[in-house]
């Protein structure tokens, strides 16, 4: 920080807050309480929350959309979201930040490739030979093919129609 003090950058905390679930940001007031049960922070010293909260909520954000960000390391427990006096969902607002990061194409390769399958599939994970014959083994219906047309629809890229 210089000496002029902090500075806030509302057009890129708005852009943040337009995604779902990252507009309750401007709620969190910096107590921590996210920190207290994360998973991740307990085996990272470099994974806080609370950073990456209050990189949020001034929206100093953008080395948390580079390439291998810290921002992945989440592991979607939810423990923040409970734990938050605020109901800011710091979970959700990482969330967001994924997504930002996946929009400029700044994700890992694997999570493009996951999402390219449940665009085209349905699900995350490719069905093969062996899941059907273990569904078949254990009397379960063979696997419906998932219709992917509305989930193609929400996807599509800003003014593509």
């Amino acid at each position: 920080m210089s000496d002029q003090g902090l500075k806030v950058d509302f057009s890129k905390r708005q852009q943040l807050e337009r995604i779902l679930g990252a507009g309750h940001l401007n709620y969190c007031y910096q107590c921590g309480a996210c920190v207290g049960d994360c998973p991740t922070a307990r085996f990272n010293p470099e994974f806080n929350p609370r950073t990456i909260m209050l990189q949020a909520l001034v929206g100093d954000f953008d080395h948390l959309l580079e390439e291998n960000s810290l921002i992945w390391l989440c592991s979607n427990c939810y423990n923040c979201y409970e734990r938050c006096p605020q109901d800011v969902r710091p979970v959700e607002v990482i969330i967001a930040l994924k997504n930002l990061s996946v929009d400029r194409k700044t994700a890992n390769e694997e999570i493009a490739q996951i999402r390219d399958r449940i665009v085209e599939t349905g699900r995350s994970v490719p069905v093969m030979p062996a899941i059907h014959r273990m569904r078949e083994e254990l009397g379960l219906p063979p696997l419906e093919k998932i219709d992917t047309g509305e989930l193609k629809e929400i996807l599509k890229p800003d003014g593509e129609s």
